[in-house]
């Protein structure tokens, strides 16, 4: 052992394990009574085909081997269980930012607290494993056998130190399962093949920008202080199912893993300390199952890349800072964040390339600003059927193929300017849209109106686009002076800006009624006597002033008297503006249809 390894003395768990590396046998170090029977060269199941309620029951399992660890811990000379000591500093951690009076640094004391319950473990000192020990067979202290695959193939350890694999191009593949891993593992800028940590209790992991050719399985881990995978590349599923994920709120950027000794970090670097999930510039080649997780803090898939979709069905996160999930100018075939999913926080897409289902069937959403925020995505289907929103809407320029919706999809503002879509399915009504229209926090903009509109007329339902636009020219007489609001109220009242003629001809009804009752009532006087007798008719009279221009004759050869003058003159006004608004009411019903917004 001493030859082919650079340590003086091995734990028991250390021997089996390097004894078992070339042939890459399993290598299981939990207690008689916690052991499943696990056929050789077994591995763990699939993501996509493992239930629900198996991936709460992986992460439950390392919440009872917590709970026995409580149980089981030897007390000190303080009395104190080791245990109960990690969770007493986390909660010392999470009530006070700050370090303690003796200076030292909050993740530091973190990992001291882990090393004391490596070190103290009662039953578990059977099962320490070095990560120095990991490190040096994944690079080569002891080769592998000819015609076997040497692997590390672990369940149930303890293991202890930091896991540095940095840079490394690892030819074995790694698989820890149901394991505690007190430090931080490390796998920034590394190459490796498939890796599986299944139900294991890691302080943190880092790999960005790491390579993983095969399979990147974390399912079912407790994860304290958050995940690190900007710009990685996993060639093929990323699964994460069943995770337990906090975010490094005490951590500094040097020790998060974003500054060196020369470097001292960007401090706009310091929102990941509100991030459980640091993926930016992520690229997975397969599906990304994120389901049934819990987190605390958000998720920053900022400009990453899903061909196989993203999956977070019954996920429920709870942001420490604006965001939930920040997903700006991700790229993927399908993203499911509906049936169970849950967010504390605002959900951003934007910029987002969508090509198939973007949903929130069935999802919770809180926020205190914006709960979906979703400006210029681009989307094939949109199903934002949430089971509960508080929070605004916005989607502006968004282009939709088709956007599922109703009424309670949105709570409170709504932002549509520059939306774009093709059809609209809901139960919403045409009052229920008119209202939807109406909540933009800034006031008035046309283009949702006009897109409306074009949506209404495609489908053949001219009589509701014309009430759309009516609805448009009302909206943006708000927005005028005085003068214009009156002259706004006038053609209203008159022709409905000119959406509704029928208001005209009604009008000309009623005026054409009230002047013939007056001039039957008060006949005017004949101007002069012609060689052939005129015979006066109220009727053609009236007519006659509300015409523009005269084809009668009546009003040139009779004058009214008295007060019937102001009648008189009040029928030619109206006769002009008459005319006026039913001239702008037939440009308009007979203009040619337009689809485009």
């Amino acid at each position: 052992m001493r030859r082919s390894l650079p340590f003086r003395r091995l734990t028991p768990a250390e021997k089996r394990l390097v004894a078992a590396y070339p042939t890459g046998e399993w290598v299981d170090v939990r207690p008689e009574g916690d052991r499943v029977t696990r056929p050789k060269d077994a591995s763990p199941p699939d993501d996509d085909q493992t239930t629900d309620h198996e991936e709460h029951r992986r992460a439950g399992r390392v919440r009872e081997a917590w709970a026995r660890l409580n149980e089981t811990g030897r007390a000190d000379v303080n009395a104190d269980r080791p245990a109960g000591r990690v969770r007493e500093t986390w909660a010392r951690l999470s009530e006070n930012r700050r370090a303690e009076v003796n200076g030292d640094r909050p993740a530091r004391r973190v990992r001291e607290a882990w090393a004391y319950v490596n070190r103290n473990g009662p039953a578990d000192r059977e099962r320490v494993v070095r990560a120095e020990v990991i490190r040096a067979l994944l690079l080569g202290a002891r080769p592998g056998l000819p015609g076997q695959v040497a692997a590390i193939r672990l369940i149930g350890a303890r293991v202890v130190g930091d896991l540095d694999l940095a840079g490394a191009e690892l030819t074995t593949t790694l698989h820890l399962i149901e394991c505690q891993v007190g430090g931080v593992i490390d796998l920034v800028e590394a190459q490796t093949r498939a890796l599986r940590l299944r139900d294991c209790d890691l302080l943190r992991l880092r790999a960005g920008r790491v390579r993983v050719d095969g399979v990147l399985d974390i399912g079912g881990c407790v994860v304290h202080d958050g995940i690190r995978l900007d710009n990685a590349h996993v060639s093929g599923q990323l699964r994460m199912s069943g995770c337990e994920i906090g975010s490094p709120a005490h951590w500094t950027l040097k020790e998060a893993g974003w500054a060196g000794n020369r470097y001292t970090g960007d401090p706009r670097e310091q929102e990941q300390q509100h991030t459980a999930l640091w993926a930016g510039g992520l690229v997975v080649e397969g599906g990304a199952f994120l389901r049934g997780m819990t987190v605390t803090g958000g998720l920053r898939l900022h400009g990453a890349r899903f061909n196989g979709g993203l999956w977070l069905q019954h996920t429920e996160i709870t942001a420490t800072g604006r965001y939930a999930v920040h997903g700006d100018y991700l790229q993927a075939t399908v993203v499911n964040m509906g049936s169970g999913f849950s967010a504390e926080g605002e959900i951003s897409l934007r910029g987002a390339r969508i090509s198939g289902t973007l949903s929130l069937d069935g999802a919770r959403l809180k926020s205190e600003k914006l709960a979906v925020h979703t400006r210029h995505l681009d989307v094939g289907e949109f199903l934002l059927t949430p089971e509960s929103i508080e929070g605004g809407v916005d989607l502006g320029y968004t282009r939709v193929g088709l956007l599922a919706d109703r009424p309670e999809s949105y709570p409170g503002a709504v932002r549509l300017n520059g939306l774009v879509y093709e059809s609209l399915r809901s139960p919403a009504t045409l009052r229920d849209r008119l209202s939807w229209l109406t909540r933009h926090p800034d006031g008035y903009r046309p283009q949702p109106y006009e897109q409306l509109a074009a949506y209404y007329r495609r489908i053949g339902h001219e009589h509701d686009s014309r009430r759309v636009l009516l609805a448009k020219q009302r909206a943006r007489r708000r927005t005028l002076t005085v003068a214009g609001r009156a002259w706004g109220v006038l053609l209203d009242a008159v022709v409905g800006y000119g959406f509704r003629p029928w208001l005209a001809a009604a009008w000309l009804s009623a005026v054409l009624t009230a002047g013939t009752v007056v001039f039957s009532l008060v006949p005017p006087v004949q101007i002069g006597l012609d060689e052939r007798p005129r015979h006066f008719n109220p009727f053609v009279y009236t007519l006659d002033h509300l015409v523009p221009v005269s084809l009668f004759e009546q009003r040139a050869a009779w004058e009214p008297t008295g007060w019937t003058i102001w009648v008189a003159n009040a029928l030619i006004a109206s006769g002009w503006i008459l005319a006026t608004a039913l001239i702008a009411g037939g440009t308009r019903v007979l203009r040619p249809a337009s689809t485009a917004p």
